[in-house]
């Protein structure tokens, strides 16, 4: 009887680890990670032509260090404003990495948009691809906890009376949409250059900012179906956002890409400048 009694258990321990196991298998990705597993398509790796050399040397621009909130560190290249301030602008780099492209728009930005504390946080913990392949690895082996334990180290080290605008490209414009949403009160407005957009809706009624979208209508993978249920989502979710849809491609707005649209991109940095001072005043 025992030997029955322990047969029957058994079965339906195994019954129920096989049970979790199909829930975890099956349970949909995140947005963050839909884009991250985009990596694993030739397809997709060959939309992003190899970058043309960028070599930038900041005078006023540094790096720091602070602490993350898995109790590790991060590196991350910040500028300072030049008069005390609680607008800060966290800026999330594409999939290439935290590189000199990233840190010239950050600056450009910085001086365009007069006092404001701007921190370049590194997903890719010091990593920075040269190679689409470099680019895909480095995309796919980001973790998530890691990507979250870093923005919420850069959004404690603000402080907690920041108002905090959040912007990104490619793998950095999702990563812009989560990290507003990890800001949680303190999200003053969130700008988003062709990135994958949060598609649980109840995600997103959490959102305390407006986001503005600057998106290309020939990208083949956050295409105009991705981009309309996106819109839709928000409004379902009761939140601003602000399209701008370009006739051009994936990574437009990034000048060592060949595909580089100059017009788009000037369009689109206007807009992203005109929506960033009406919300860090």
């Amino acid at each position: 009887m025992k030997k029955l009694i322990l047969f029957t258990l058994l079965i339906c321990i195994s019954l129920f680890a096989f049970g979790q196991k199909r829930v975890v298998c099956c349970s949909k990705p995140s947005a963050t990670r839909q884009f991250a597993m985009l990596a694993a398509n030739p397809n997709f790796r060959m939309e992003h032509k190899t970058p043309l050399p960028i070599h930038f040397q900041s005078a006023i621009g540094k790096a720091i260090t602070y602490k993350t909130a898995d109790g590790k560190e991060s590196a991350a290249y910040f500028l300072k404003a030049k008069k005390t301030t609680n607008n800060y602008i966290l800026v999330i780099h594409e999939w290439w990495g935290l590189n000199d492209f990233v840190k010239r728009e950050s600056e450009k930005i910085y001086n365009e948009l007069g006092n404001v504390n701007i921190i370049d946080v590194d997903l890719y913990d010091g990593k920075v691809a040269t190679t689409r392949e470099d680019a895909g690895k480095f995309m796919q082996a980001v973790n998530e906890n890691r990507a979250k334990a870093i923005i919420n180290g850069a959004i404690a080290y603000t402080g907690k009376n920041a108002r905090i605008a959040t912007l990104g490209w490619c793998f950095g414009g999702g990563w812009s949409l989560q990290a507003s949403l990890l800001a949680g009160k303190q999200a003053a407005a969130c700008v988003m250059y062709y990135g994958m957009p949060e598609q649980d809706v109840n995600r997103l009624k959490t959102l305390n900012a407006d986001v503005l979208g600057n998106f290309a209508n020939k990208d083949q993978w956050i295409n105009p179906k991705v981009v309309a249920k996106f819109d839709a989502d928000m409004k379902k979710a009761g939140k601003k956002v602000y399209l701008h849809k370009y006739d051009a491609d994936h990574g437009f707005a990034n000048p060592s890409n060949p595909i580089y649209d100059s017009n788009a991109t000037k369009d689109a940095y206007a807009n992203t400048i005109t929506f960033l001072k009406a919300r860090l005043k």
